[in-house]
């Protein structure tokens, strides 16, 4: 008998459990975050004899919230720029808030100092430039927040991929968006 009723009462709190949270996610339905690059440019490339890099890399990427019901706080942001897997410049973004149904352009200035290429990526990368465009790797891991109401989420880990990224090394090309991929 004991038996039979703690596994009637867990029944009815898987129930009410199950009952909230389906009717949470009707309430808010949660959509997805999208982000795309709008543009890319290089200036001061130098890639020296000894595989040694400086240049300075400047994305805008589109990050559109279309939730109606969902704000995010971007409270740790960081930005990297790969070439064939190697890093070649890093930065870091001031923490910003994204209201709900909000489009923000995140303006990324990544700077190379004596960023040390492996010989084959030096020179892919010295081939890429006298063609007059490069193909990189634009990656942002984030700690971000979310916001119903009053209600605050834990931390969770965003992770944007905006991969391959065609930067053109003339500015009469124009720049085409690229669509990233988003982990979250």
């Amino acid at each position: 008998m004991l038996v039979r009723t703690i596994a009637m009462v867990l029944l009815t709190l898987i129930i009410i459990v199950g009952l909230s949270v389906v009717i949470i996610w009707l309430a808010v339905r949660p959509k997805r975050l999208v982000y795309t690059m709008e543009e890319a440019s290089i200036h001061g490339f130098n890639l020296a004899k000894n595989n040694h890099l400086n240049a300075t890399f400047n994305f805008v990427i589109r990050a559109y919230n279309p939730n109606t019901k969902v704000s995010i706080y971007y409270d740790k942001v960081e930005a990297y720029v790969f070439y064939y897997g190697e890093t070649v410049a890093f930065t870091t973004v001031n923490p910003f808030f994204q209201p709900r149904r909000n489009v923000t352009h995140l303006r990324l200035n990544l700077v190379a100092r004596d960023s040390v290429l492996e010989g084959a990526a030096a020179r892919d990368l010295m081939l890429e430039k006298s063609s007059g465009e490069v193909e990189l790797d634009v990656r942002v891991k984030a700690k971000i927040r979310f916001k119903v109401g009053v209600w605050k989420s834990g931390h969770r880990t965003l992770r944007i991929v905006c991969s391959p990224t065609l930067v053109h090394f003339s500015s009469s090309k124009r720049f085409e968006r690229t669509f990233c991929d988003v982990d979250l």
